[in-house]
């Protein structure tokens, strides 16, 4: 059921992806982030993962109301939201669309970007058709992900959520399906619209249904379809 994704940075010609980076070095337009190190990214660039996961964030100004006894105060408080991940051999964008703002954080150590204009694109028009396929690619990814928090008990969410990572992130293991990088509790519950407590009760209801697995360093993972059916 759960095969592993194709990854465009395999598919693509070595030669192509060496002369993107040779140029981005030459232009300074490469570099090298730590883990949760946030990207100084920017509206209207186009940027490459070249090496690890970027971690998107939506951040939303909402007013909050404080009561005190002469009168009520509002004020803005920022309320963020995980927006899932960017692998190796795939491009992101950075929207701007006021209150709301799109923040790109590195998810493992050694994560490389490359960042360039659209109209950078020209140099490699084979690589142009690339980078647009995998936009499409993400926008159907993104409808589903959308179907999936739209069920209405929040365990059906957050399984079909993880089950989404895992199909499109994830590498063969031992047990099935893992997650290459850690994911937490609260990452989780910002994403499915739930809070870090219950995503731990109910990441433990589907270990003991046998529809999830924990390995390693609390790394996910989707059991081999046989072994969830012995389970059952």
């Amino acid at each position: 059921m759960h095969s592993p994704p194709s990854s465009s940075e395999a598919s693509r010609p070595f030669i192509t992806w060496q002369r993107i980076l040779d140029w981005a070095q030459e232009h300074y337009r490469f570099r090298t982030f730590n883990k949760d190190e946030r990207i100084p990214a920017r509206a209207g660039l186009l940027y490459l993962v070249q090496r690890g996961a970027i971690r998107l964030v939506g951040t939303a100004q909402v007013s909050a109301s404080t009561s005190h006894s002469a009168s009520p105060l509002s004020h803005q408080v920022s309320e963020e939201a995980f927006l899932g991940f960017v692998g190796a051999g795939q491009p992101f964008e950075i929207v701007v669309q006021s209150p709301f703002t799109l923040q790109a954080y590195s998810h493992v150590d050694q994560t490389s970007v490359v960042w360039m204009y659209w109209h950078d694109l020209d140099n490699w028009p084979h690589f142009r058709r690339e980078v647009l396929d995998a936009f499409r690619y993400q926008h159907q990814r993104k409808l589903l992900w959308l179907s999936t928090l739209g069920q209405r008990r929040t365990i059906d969410r957050l399984l079909g959520f993880l089950t989404l990572l895992i199909e499109e992130f994830g590498e063969p293991c031992t047990n099935g399906y893992c997650l290459p990088f850690p994911l937490t509790h609260a990452q989780i519950g910002s994403a499915i619209g739930s809070t870090r407590v219950t995503v731990t009760r109910l990441m433990g209801k589907l270990r003991q249904r046998g529809l999830i697995g924990i390995q390693g360093d609390n790394l996910i993972f989707l059991p081999a379809k046989s072994e969830k059916t012995t389970s059952n």
